[in-house]
């Protein structure tokens, strides 16, 4: 038998100029179609458009198993610029294990705190990478990496990488002009971090197949090859394929992995599936799945969380910009939480119970909510219900899978600004797949909301009677 090859995807994630796809090159022995800023856009701008991938292979590490075998970091390099979160976001079902890269003469800038937000709705493991360490001259440069070590250890403190480790590198010395053969500073000591931190993913192939692609292109007498990462389930060869964006259907004729061809493939894994009849150019990236397993829903029942470092309330009635499987499109938000009686009851995860009562909420309750009660008896513990809940309304109808992850953000704040745009997290519980969803689906959500009037007796007639204003 070959022998195995354990693949973990490692997200590469940072702000704009941190080093990242440097930094992916330095590590990759293996590259793969769709890496390094193979696209003609990117490579004119200078920075990364698109998910990059390439990988790294190394043996296996004793942690993870006896017997022969490779472990393949697949590297995706995530976008940092602003507008490409949604990218992020698309690939964060799949990331193992996230490196975040620090330019060490800047520090925390806004797009690593967003970038950590992500990691921690999408991921388990961190790594951070302190790069540029050549920009430091010498005889400063260790107490400065301490330095930035202690503050990166602070900032991570009361987040779920609390003491995850730090590893300071100089990814390509000199800066983009220096001739190749400057080795990079620190590297290899980060592969050797990567390794000790590589675990056995848990990879479930049932379930519906679901591929997000990245790459799509010809090859002369084969057919085209769509290479992406298969996000849930599984699939093999003479399997049938659905691209839901075009509604086609397709047999996969055949499939490789990093060039060897395979029969067989599931969630987790970088394939590249090959299909007859079809043109590349219909679909550059987008997702395929079993065929009929997606749906194209018109508005959602979420459940979510608010994101601790988005200031400001979350209001019902806002617009938000909804990202959802792979698309991004703006959405109306209405907050609703279980009746007061009910704020401490055990909540099923991942059900919607359409039985129980609601109740109407102005805003997304937390404890900075600034509601007119609160201020007058704020000595008093605000009631909190463990889990609120969102009907979400889209502008235009949006393509995804059951139970994905959604993310709502204010992707119009101004990017220099220093503050986070990502507003709240949660999951799709229940999509509306008719557009009339207002008269044929909503009427089974119970919704109340509390109203009260008050007035004055004007004057009493009679024992049972009084008329008021």
């Amino acid at each position: 038998a070959a022998p195995r090859v354990l693949n973990v995807n490692v997200g590469v994630l940072g702000h704009i100029d941190s080093g990242k796809t440097a930094l992916a090159r330095a590590l990759s022995t293996t590259g793969s179609t769709a890496a390094f800023d193979r696209a003609p856009q990117s490579r004119a701008r200078g920075i990364t458009l698109d998910l990059g991938f390439s990988c790294l292979r190394t043996a296996l590490p004793p942690q993870l198993g006896p017997g022969p075998g490779e472990l393949q970091f697949t590297l995706v390099d995530c976008p940092g610029h602003a507008s490409l979160i949604r990218t992020i976001i698309g690939g964060a079902q799949i990331i193992d294990l996230m490196m975040l890269v620090i330019d060490v003469t800047k520090g925390m800038q806004t797009q690593s705190a967003e970038c950590l937000v992500i990691g921690q709705i999408a991921c388990q493991k961190m790594v951070v990478v302190l790069n540029k360490i050549d920009l430091l001259p010498e005889g400063k440069r260790q107490s400065a990496i301490e330095k930035m070590t202690k503050k990166m250890q602070k900032t991570l403190e009361n987040t779920k990488f609390c003491g995850c480790p730090i590893v300071a590198v100089a990814a390509k010395p000199g800066g983009p002009e220096a001739p190749e053969s400057e080795n990079p500073l620190g590297v290899s000591e980060l592969i050797e971090v990567l390794k000790s931190e590589a675990y056995l993913p848990s990879r479930d192939p049932s379930g519906h197949f679901l591929m997000a692609v990245d790459h799509c292109f010809s090859i002369k007498g084969q057919g085209t090859v769509m290479t992406g990462t298969i996000l849930s389930g599984s699939v093999s060869l003479g399997d049938n394929v659905e691209i839901p964006a075009l509604k086609v259907t397709k047999k996969v004729k055949s499939m490789q992995m990093f060039h060897t061809p395979v029969t067989y493939a599931m969630q987790g894994d970088r394939v590249g599936i090959c299909v007859t009849q079809f043109d590349p150019k219909l679909l550059e990236r987008g997702l395929i799945c079993t065929p009929e397993s997606l749906h194209t829903i018109h508005a959602a029942i979420i459940s979510l969380k608010k994101i601790q470092y988005f200031r400001g309330a979350l209001q019902t009635k806002a617009k938000f910009h909804i990202t959802v499987g792979h698309e991004t499109v703006m959405g109306r938000v209405m907050f609703f939480s279980p009746a007061p009686a009910d704020f401490n009851e055990e909540i099923q995860e991942n059900v919607f119970d359409f039985g129980k009562d609601y109740l109407y909420q102005e805003e997304y309750l937390s404890k900075d909510s600034n509601s007119s009660e609160n201020k007058e008896n704020d000595q008093a513990e605000v009631q909190l219900p463990r889990q609120q809940w969102a009907l979400l309304e889209f502008e235009k109808p949006v393509t995804c899978p059951k139970l994905c992850l959604v993310i709502g953000s204010k992707l119009d704040t101004d990017i220099h600004a220093n503050t986070c745009r990502l507003a709240f997290h949660g999951v799709l519980l229940q999509g509306m797949e008719d557009k009339n969803y207002v008269e044929t689906f909503l009427p089974k959500l119970k919704v109340y909301k509390l109203k009260h009037k008050e007035g004055q007796v004007e004057r009493v007639s009679g024992l049972f009677k009084a008329v008021c204003r």
